[in-house]
């Protein structure tokens, strides 16, 4: 920066597909990161980020006039003229239903986005648009602090592309080669995830955790749907999809194919789609491979950075990088489309304004934080007891609530019980990305088998199949998993040491791996020093982390969302700052059970 002049606000905005959000830069720096869900409560939002928005600004201690460009994380003018439109004339009449729809979201609000951006935001300055897949490696490498690598995303579909490979060295960053709609990896994946009865762009992460429970017994029949090529790239065979023309992903063909019919919502689940499940992932990988594989040929380097929906599949991941083919990978947290505002501000930092590379992104606690006094205010307003304990009291007695140290009165009795305890943790700064990393997590104790259960069942209210991912501590990690580096955004699946298993089972998958997040002081003093006191007391340096929301809802954003989760659900205690909050001393206090109590405080 000059010195004496103002530094440059750069705003990053993606929105209108799914999980919208934004992102600020100051002088290329990342200030703030969040998804438009967690203030609206309304999951994978796709409206204009406008909360999202507001909260950066006043983190930042500026006015929307202080932002002097304004980029959108895709272009659709693009994607409207040479896709949307001639792929509907191509399938007219058949598409009659879902060309409707669509040509009403576009002449609505698609086409007018620096018109939108300028009328609700009250914002006048330049509107700046990235290529979807420029921004998805653009938010990788530019994060990343390597000095030079390959790039490759893969996601559902941006303007044509589905996939792309570049290479990024010092500033500057080159997309080589694409693979173009209706060929996609990610429609592939959200198709199979449609016919096994779950929601697209949301429950995909679903089929991954359930796929250890199958075997990969429809090779042939995945073999059928897509071809992979040496080279990379691959193509549907459409017959079988309907993505292009009409408002399902899939239809008869492919039941078919597989020989059942599509499995509807919340119906059982058989031994079939396991074994689907499982076909798929291994196709994915697959695919994934030979990706990577071919973009280290054309754009050689030691490193590789992933991004876009696809590279949130931790399973794909972890087999890249036991692969061998690149020393170091880099995810970037929010890899989906939420992560496109933070790849859009960048690019436009270094392509418009010329600026320098950053170091590494550390950590991905980007969002708004309450302060203590905010805390004590509104539980005080809404009279709940809660108990003040400075830090080190606070880790210490957290740490024996979770291993189950401190004997507590029951919720439903005066009796009292001891055993390990369900943890909402709230602290710092919200985390960007769909992954809770420490700062809005529910903790439970990865030794206790049964709190798998628990969790899912009485806390989460989802599925039973679905895994659990591991906090450990870096320094550590390599003692329980076959991994020797961090994994600091839970992207990375490594197996479980053999002799750890039983040591840590709530956190062990079927298949006998895990989902390691792994933590360092300097990137979350508190989180560390908790799991560092549960080490103290228990020998182990691992514990139970899952994101603070139950399920359909996203992440807790304010102390009225975590209050609101941990009373509906049968956690045990709520920290939130230097808080201490238990159920149980309210219950037994109130002497009602959690329905009276809700409707008490008004929070149902």
């Amino acid at each position: 920066m000059i010195p004496g002049s103002r530094p440059r606000n750069i705003l990053g905005v993606s929105c209108y597909y799914h999980d919208s959000a934004t992102c600020l830069l100051r002088e290329g720096e990342i200030v703030f990161a969040a998804h438009e869900e967690r203030y609206t409560r309304k999951k994978h939002d796709e409206s204009l980020p406008v909360n999202a928005v507001e909260h950066a600004l006043r983190h930042a201690g500026i006015a929307i006039g202080d932002v002097d460009a304004v980029c959108f994380y895709e272009k659709p003018l693009l994607k409207f003229l040479d896709r949307i439109v001639p792929t509907y004339i191509e399938h007219w009449p058949r598409g009659f239903l879902s060309y409707h729809s669509a040509m009403h979201e576009w002449m609505q609000k698609k086409l007018w986005i620096p018109q939108n951006i300028r009328k609700e935001l009250g914002y006048e300055g330049p509107v700046l648009f990235t290529s979807h897949h420029e921004s998805h490696a653009a938010s990788a490498y530019y994060a990343s602090g390597f000095p030079d690598s390959t790039v490759v995303t893969a996601d559902g579909v941006g303007e044509w592309a589905t996939a792309a490979i570049g290479y990024g060295k010092g500033t500057d960053l080159k997309l080589v080669k694409e693979i173009h709609f209706p060929h996609s990896l990610g429609l592939l994946y959200s198709a199979l995830t449609y016919y096994l009865g779950f929601k697209v762009n949301s429950a995909e992460y679903k089929v991954m955790g359930l796929a250890p429970y199958g075997e990969p017994k429809y090779i042939k029949e995945m073999r059928e749907l897509i071809e992979i090529r040496d080279d990379g790239s691959f193509r549907l065979n459409m017959r079988y999809f309907s993505f292009e023309h009409g408002l399902r992903m899939t239809g008869p063909e492919i039941e078919r194919l597989f020989g059942q019919p599509t499995r509807k919502p919340e119906g059982p689940l058989l031994q079939f789609h396991k074994d689907v499940a499982r076909s798929l992932q291994e196709i994915t990988e697959e695919a994934m491979l030979k990706i990577v594989g071919y973009a280290r040929q054309i754009c050689p380097s030691d490193n590789l950075c992933l991004a876009g929906g696809v590279a949130l599949n931790c399973v794909s991941n972890g087999k890249i990088l036991r692969s061998g083919l690149f020393k170091e990978i880099f995810i970037q947290p929010a890899a989906g489309d939420a992560g496109g505002a933070l790849g859009a501000a960048l690019a436009v930092w270094h392509r418009e304004y010329g600026g320098a590379r950053l170091p590494k992104m550390e950590h991905a606690f980007l969002g708004n934080a309450y302060t203590q006094e905010e805390i004590e205010a509104y539980l005080k307003e809404q009279g709940l007891p809660y108990e003040k304990l400075d830090d080190e009291a606070l880790m210490e007695t957290v740490a024996g609530l979770l291993a189950g140290e401190c004997p507590v009165q029951g919720p439903e009795t005066s009796k009292e019980e001891t055993g390990s305890r369900i943890i909402g943790w709230f602290q710092g700064r919200m985390e960007y990305g769909p992954r809770s990393l420490g700062n809005r997590s529910i903790l439970a104790d990865a030794r206790n088998k049964e709190n798998w259960r628990k969790v899912n069942l009485k806390i989460k209210f989802r599925e039973s199949f679905r895994p659990f991912a591991p906090t450990i501590l870096e320094e550590r990690v390599s003692e329980y998993f076959a991994l020797d580096r961090e994994s600091p955004y839970m992207l990375l699946v490594a197996n479980t040491l053999a002799h750890r298993r039983s040591e840590i089972p709530a956190v062990t998958h079927v298949d006998g791996s895990a989902r390691v997040q792994t933590i360092r002081r300097d990137q979350n003093r508190r989180y560390y020093d908790l799991v560092k006191a549960f080490e103290r007391k228990t020998g182990c340096p691992v514990i139970i982390n899952t994101s603070f929301n139950v399920r359909g809802e996203p992440i807790v954003e304010s102390p009225k969302d975590a209050v609101n989760c941990f009373l509906h659900t049968q956690m045990d205690y709520l920290v939130m700052g230097n808080c201490l909050i238990s159920k149980a001393k309210m219950m037994g206090a109130a002497k009602v059970d959690t329905e009276t109590y809700l409707k008490k405080f008004r929070l149902d």
